[in-house]
């Protein structure tokens, strides 16, 4: 069962990427689905979730009108694409999935970060 996250790379201030999250080993397509992020030297947090349908989101604060969570069931593949990126945006960004959709609840598969850096 695997989660694994890629899209990542080196942008400038100002740029985008859309990050992805394909699954392998089982399906999670009835899953809520979510990104955290974990900068050096701090504690991981939440960045966005969807909810199995897609019909809902969450965004954290920080995040809100720049990044855009999204997915294709058909493919069960997860999305977040990031707009208007900052330096404090640096991260390493890892996909989860959790079986009830409620993003303040337990995550209970985790995929391997990829890194995103941005430049100033």
């Amino acid at each position: 069962v695997q989660l694994q996250a890629s899209g990542g790379g080196l942008v400038q201030a100002g740029g985008s990427l859309r990050l992805s999250c394909a699954a392998s080993g089982r399906t999670f397509s009835r899953y809520g689905k979510g990104w955290f992020r974990q900068a050096p030297d701090k504690e991981r947090e939440f960045v966005a979730a969807i909810d199995w349908s897609g019909g809902s989101t969450w965004y954290a604060d920080s995040v809100k009108g720049r990044f855009t969570i999204s997915r294709d069931n058909a493919k069960d593949t997860l999305y977040l694409r990031m707009n208007s990126l900052k330096p404090e945006d640096t991260a390493v960004y890892y996909c989860a999935a959790q079986m009830y959709s409620d993003p303040r609840g337990v995550w209970e598969y985790w995929g391997q970060g990829t890194l995103v850096t941005v430049s100033s």
